[in-house]
């Protein structure tokens, strides 16, 4: 009788790249190869996790087969590259300690508390009850408490508090969901919360938590440490405590974000579509914009006036999850977590006046002492500014980005194929920095707009930051072409400071390819780049554009009507002035005065016949305002956008209506002219009604517009761009017209359209110009 041959046993390396590092992946892979009977080890190293693998070529094969399936939550593999090694006699799996080596790996974003942690954090018998800094694998801060790769403890903010010995021995359990939880913490050793007054002295209490509560239910102002930065916080359904913060703050009339226990509490303010439950509950947690529900406004007094929608949140902390278990006695378990919980808490980020957001204790004193009756703190650094992301949700769950941010940076856009690292600085508003490595871009958090010192500041501190934590070194700075703006000095310097090339990008050829890099496209694209204001090629002010955009390459092949801009910039904060550019433009220059009911009013019509200081733009944001003001919507902006916003809640509350026959004219120059659509305005029966009429009309214009130029430029892909495609109506009605007349759209969706993902069309365009330029010629 024959003996029976044992399988063959064959070694593997295996490398893991993607997010792979501070989300339990190496626990994960020594479960599967121990249940596999594999031996073997795995690290983590700068390039992602490296895997050793000793058993049967089937085993191998299935153990490959189930880390992609059973991965864990917060991780993302890219790619498994398997090499055949020499077996070595292992029977036995280990983890080892974490190698050095060149990173090409990247940073995971912070998330939101898991359901294990929050049982634990609300189990009365559990070590870790009520305790704000707990958490797991697959929870809690990662870029923020990060100093530089690989993510082990020694390089975290975590570095000065040391494991108890239980703490201990869930860190070194392969099993434990603890295992190897760079931030892994118990009262006994970890972080710790303190209530301070606003000068900075402490305020002996039992429960810091418990008595900040206290101080917000009966009105005060709080200003709570988070994980990104601190957070200003009251009770949003008190009418006094709102107005209070925003007098202390100066911000009269911007909408402020309302936090919430859970979606059970959401849904008698605002409407809670499925795909908005799905984003409010993933572990990134963004604040996302819904509409409002009749009485909101009366049931949250002064949180957002005169928006028809609200930006509303879930806690992401413990912290947070237990001011909410505060207000509701303290309940035993998560029950209660899934029931209508009364509490609604204004939760802004504190930054007063548009200035980086406060991370540190002293700080904050310093900063916000004016603003806050009290500061609940605790003594874990923040490292890494990192506001809260905002977005909507698009048809399937996913984010459509204002603001990308806390969850989400800096976790990579996957580009179409390898190139040289570049860096690029964003422009003037909503900044944001790109840096590129292989097929990868990492756009940093939202920075702000560059309109003060510190901000500017904020700027290279990110640049700095990112290219550190990723060891890129750049071979080529991109920026805007506007040459006053901040982000373009710095280019400057820093490209003579390493002596690398620099690459001026158009503000609207940038947007367009911000969208052609996150969707992968390589072929020509007509853009439809639709904002407040860039500079233009030309050297003019753009903002209503139709680019036919391939690589490095951009051309202009049409654009909207020009506006005059009485006053300059003044115009953008004041919409009155458009309304009476375009009375000017309708040759009823004799109404500017009677419409518009204001002091300056003699003057700019004056300014508008004589053409005095009125520059002229492209800008369809400029369009809004005009609009806004001769519906008598607004005249005047209390914040960049108000108009527009407002314009559309009134769009949304009326509800569709058929467009204007004959509103606008296409010229043969490719120019878009809306005047037909402005003269119906001033006749329009109510502000709700023309306000629809505009919406319809434009969408109209747009699509006959952008087809027939997409005919003649001979594409197929139409791309939007720009901070006015964040307007529902115009993206979606757009988007539903272009379709249907058979072109493919593609949109902003891991980049916000705004400005925030300017720095990635930057970055791609600056790839394809260093490809240009290296181009054998024939």
């Amino acid at each position: 009788m024959s003996a029976v041959l044992a399988p063959a046993v064959h070694r593997r390396r295996l490398r893991v790249r993607g997010q792979v590092q501070g989300v339990g992946f190496r626990p994960t892979v020594y479960r599967l190869a121990t249940e596999l009977g594999l031996g073997g080890r795995v690290l983590n190293d700068g390039a992602g996790v490296e895997i050793e693998l000793e058993g049967t070529d089937e085993a191998l094969d299935r153990f490959v087969f189930r880390l992609r399936s059973e991965a864990p939550r917060l991780s993302r593999i890219d790619t498994i590259d398997a090499t055949p090694m020499a077996p070595l006699g292992d029977r036995t799996f280990r983890i080892d300690a974490s190698a050095g080596g060149p990173v090409s790996t990247g940073v995971t974003p912070d998330a939101g508390t898991c359901p294990e942690c929050l049982a634990d954090l609300l189990d009365p018998a559990n070590r870790r009850w009520r305790y704000a800094f707990t958490n797991c694998t697959h929870c809690g801060p990662r870029y923020t408490i990060t100093r530089e790769l690989p993510y082990d403890r020694p390089n975290t903010s975590m570095a000065s508090f040391m494991q108890c010995k239980a703490c201990r021995a869930e860190y070194d359990a392969p099993a434990d969901r603890r295992f190897h939880a760079q931030p892994n913490a118990c009262p006994e050793c970890g972080p710790r919360l303190a209530l301070w007054g606003n000068l900075g002295q402490p305020i002996a209490v039992a429960d810091p938590l418990a008595e900040a509560m206290q101080r917000i239910r009966h009105g005060g102002i709080v200003a709570i440490k988070g994980l990104g930065g601190f957070h200003l916080a009251c009770d949003a359904r008190n009418p006094e405590a709102v107005a209070e913060l925003r007098r202390r703050k100066q911000r009269e009339e911007k909408p402020f974000a309302v936090m919430f226990a859970n979606l059970a509490s959401i849904t008698a303010l605002a409407c809670v579509t499925t795909q908005a439950a799905a984003l409010l509950a993933t572990p990134e947690r963004p604040i996302v914009l819904l509409d409002k529900q009749p009485g909101c406004d009366e049931a949250l007094p002064g949180v957002a006036p005169g928006m028809a929608t609200l930006g509303v949140m879930v806690p992401h902390t413990p912290l947070q999850v237990l001011l909410f278990h505060e207000a509701a006695g303290r309940p035993a378990g998560t029950r209660w977590l899934g029931e209508p919980q009364p509490l609604a808490l204004v939760m802004t980020s504190a930054n007063p006046g548009g200035e980086p957001l406060v991370i540190d204790n002293d700080e904050a004193v310093r900063r916000l002492g004016a603003i806050a009756d009290a500061l609940l703190v605790h003594d874990r650094a923040i490292l890494i500014r990192c506001d809260d992301s905002v977005a909507r949700a698009d048809a399937n769950g996913a984010p459509a980005f204002i603001r990308r941010a806390r969850g989400y940076t800096p976790a990579s856009i996957r580009l179409a194929g390898d190139g040289p690292p570049v860096l690029a600085v964003g422009a003037y508003l909503k900044n944001t920095v790109c840096a590129t490595r292989g097929d990868e871009a990492f756009l940093s958090q939202h920075v702000g707009s560059l309109d003060n010192a510190a901000t500017c500041v904020a700027l290279e501190e990110a640049v700095g930051h990112l290219l550190d934590v990723l060891v890129i070194e750049p071979v080529a700075v991109a920026h805007d072409l506007h040459p006053d703006f901040h982000s373009t000095r710095f280019a400057v310097g820093l490209a003579a400071q390493r002596g690398i090339p620099l690459i001026g990008v158009q503000h609207h050829h940038a947007h367009i390819a911000a969208v052609m890099a996150e969707h992968r496209i390589e072929h020509p694209v007509l853009g439809i780049a639709l904002d407040g204001v860039g500079l233009g090629d030309d050297g003019g002010i753009w903002g209503g554009e139709l680019l036919r955009v391939d690589g490095a390459r951009s051309t202009r092949v049409g654009h909207l009507r020009e506006l005059p801009l009485p006053g300059g910039d003044r115009a953008a904060r004041e919409p009155w002035r458009l309304g009476a550019a375009v009375l000017h433009l309708l040759e009823r220059s004799d109404e500017i005065v009677r419409r518009f009911d204001r002091p300056g009013a003699p003057l700019v019509r004056q300014m508008l016949q004589q053409r005095l200081n009125t520059p002229v733009t492209s800008s369809m944001g400029r369009w809004f305002d005009a609009a806004a003001a001769l519906l008598g919507v607004r005249e005047v902006q209390s914040f960049e956008g108000q108009a527009p916003m407002l314009l559309e809640g009134l769009a949304a509350s009326h509800g569709a209506v058929r467009p204007l026959a004959d509103g606008f004219r296409i010229e043969a120059d490719g120019v878009l002219d809306l005047l037909p659509l402005a003269q119906a305005l001033l006749d329009a029966r109510c502000a709700s009604y023309g306000a629809a009429l505009f919406h319809a009309t434009l969408v109209d214009a747009l699509a006959a517009w952008a087809a027939s130029a997409a005919c003649r430029a001979g594409v197929g892909t139409i791309a939007f761009g720009g901070g006015c495609f964040l307007n529902a109506i115009l993206s979606t009605g757009l988007r539903a017209r272009l379709a249907a007349d058979g072109f493919d759209v593609i949109e902003a969706r891991q980049a916000p359209a705004n400005d925030g993902g300017l720095a990635l069309g930057q970055a791609w365009v600056a790839r394809h110009a260093l490809a240009a330029r290296t181009k054998p010629t024939d």
